[in-house]
């Protein structure tokens, strides 16, 4: 059932706004006198500074009061929300006795982050601005690099209890309108009482939420976003969020990093093979030494079988507890590192595993090939340049773990097909996460292999643009 809408005249407005801010003590009113008789000024004191009020407001309504009518809008007194709403946002409402008439200035000056570099995607080559936790940075921050009126944004509101803004831009001549059409809908569907970051977002509007792989990819440098805006992508951003949302994205993305455009295109080739080929290395060397040593021994050499052997002699453990100890021992040892400072950290994570693994060696508790063996395992798993791959590698290596545990090489076999089988199933808004196939013969021109950057000119497959 829709709400009445409140009718709120003259001296009841005032009142109104009073009883609806009661218990909020930043909020003010104040009365001043003007050629247009009394006017009160409500605001919010936490998101306006006094040298903003003073040069927007006050000084205008003493001198140049006809300002005050260009720069303000006029809002309705039936819908109290909106009233409320934009005071919550940093807007200055200022209501005319006289004349019963209420204005809104844009006022907003609450304290925001500068521009830093970025510290979560860092790069040795190429530009070092990052976004901020401010929306309409972000996109001055695209629209630097994109100066094209084809630039188009959609702003909207979401959250039930606390309103959220956030933006929605794509490129209007290469955006593929099913795709456009999709994230709407979906954001309009969205029914969720506060959306704290864009990951929260990126939850609610994902094709296969029990998926542990990151459907969407998300950065905080906009020159990466500004290319797959480019590209035909669609991006979402959100306020108080610093990362920005690329849809649809494929599974191979996950492993492209941007400098890999800055440098020659045969060290991007071999970069990207390594962390493509690591990702796959991370997940099976573990599990490929317990089924070594459990069921299949034979796949050995005879001297490498030898030093495993003696490397376990004290070890009273079979192997799949032996590596399933040691794995969660480095679980351990990065969650502490992360929740620390960043210096204690860093001596947390280097100490303690040295520390730790040479007693457990010692001890007899776990070998000490398989101290090697894990720790590069570790080293693949941050890899890939988007962070949520690697945590999903961590999830997907648990699996492999058991099912060398439980069958051996064939277990192995069995969750490979299963992993494969899982990334041809799931979707990115809508188009296929994975596709063995290029979904373009130019997909090959930048894929494992990068080309020289004459030949990058095509759009990718994936964003199914209007233009070629």
């Amino acid at each position: 059932m829709e709400k009445e809408p409140i009718n709120v005249t003259n001296e009841e407005t005032v009142d109104a706004l009073r009883k609806s801010t009661q218990h909020i003590d930043d909020i003010s009113f104040k009365k001043i006198l003007t050629l247009e008789g009394i006017v009160t000024i409500v605001y919010s004191a936490s998101l306006v500074e006094k040298m903003v009020l003073q040069t927007m407001v006050y000084i205008p309504l003493a001198n140049y009061i006809h300002q005050i009518h260009q720069v303000s809008e006029t809002l309705d007194l039936t819908n109290f929300e909106d009233i409320i709403a934009k005071l919550n946002a940093g807007q200055t409402l200022l209501y005319f006795h006289d004349t019963n008439k209420l204005l809104v200035i844009d006022t907003d000056s609450a304290p925001k982050r500068a521009i830093t570099i970025a510290e979560r995607e860092s790069t040795m080559l190429g530009p070092q601005d990052a976004f901020t936790e401010s929306l309409e940075t972000n996109i001055s921050l695209i629209r630097r690099r994109i100066r094209s009126p084809k630039l188009k944004n959609e702003d909207c509101v979401v959250g039930t209890d606390a309103s959220t803004k956030i933006s929605i831009m794509y490129m209007e001549d290469t955006v593929n309108q099913e795709y456009l059409e999709n994230i709407r809908k979906r954001i309009e569907k969205i029914n969720y009482p506060i959306l704290t970051d864009i990951s929260v977002l990126k939850h609610l509007i994902v094709d296969n939420p029990l998926s542990p792989f990151p459907l969407y990819y998300m950065s905080v440098r906009p020159d990466i976003i500004s290319q797959y805006l480019i590209d035909g992508r669609i991006i979402v951003l959100m306020d108080n969020s610093q990362a920005a949302l690329v849809c649809p994205t494929s599974f191979f993305e996950m492993f492209i990093s941007i400098e890999d455009y800055y440098n020659h295109w045969t060290i991007a080739t071999l970069l990207r093979t390594l962390r493509f080929f690591g990702f796959f290395l991370t997940i099976t060397i573990t599990p490929l030494y317990i089924s070594a040593l459990t069921f299949h021994p034979e796949i050995l050499p005879s001297d490498l079988l030898q030093n495993l052997q003696e490397s376990r002699s004290k070890v009273p453990f079979p192997p799949l507890f032996e590596v399933i100890f040691i794995e969660l021992i480095i679980e351990i040892l990065r969650e502490a590192g992360s929740r620390m400072p960043t210096k204690i950290g860093q001596t947390i994570g280097i100490v303690g595993g040295i520390v730790i693994g040479t007693a457990a060696v010692e001890a007899g508790l776990i070998s000490n090939i398989l101290i090697v063996l894990v720790s590069t395992s570790a080293l693949l798993s941050f890899l890939p340049p988007f962070i949520l791959m690697s945590n999903t590698s961590r999830i997907i290596r648990y699996i492999f773990i058991l099912s060398a545990g439980l069958f051996g090489l064939l277990g192995q076999v069995l969750a490979f097909v299963w992993l494969m089988i899982h990334l041809e199933q799931v979707k990115s808004l809508g188009a296929p996460f994975n596709s063995i196939v290029p979904r373009k013969f130019t997909d090959l021109f930048d894929s494992l292999i990068r080309l020289p950057t004459a030949l990058l000119i095509a759009k990718k497959g994936i964003s199914k643009s209007q233009k070629k």
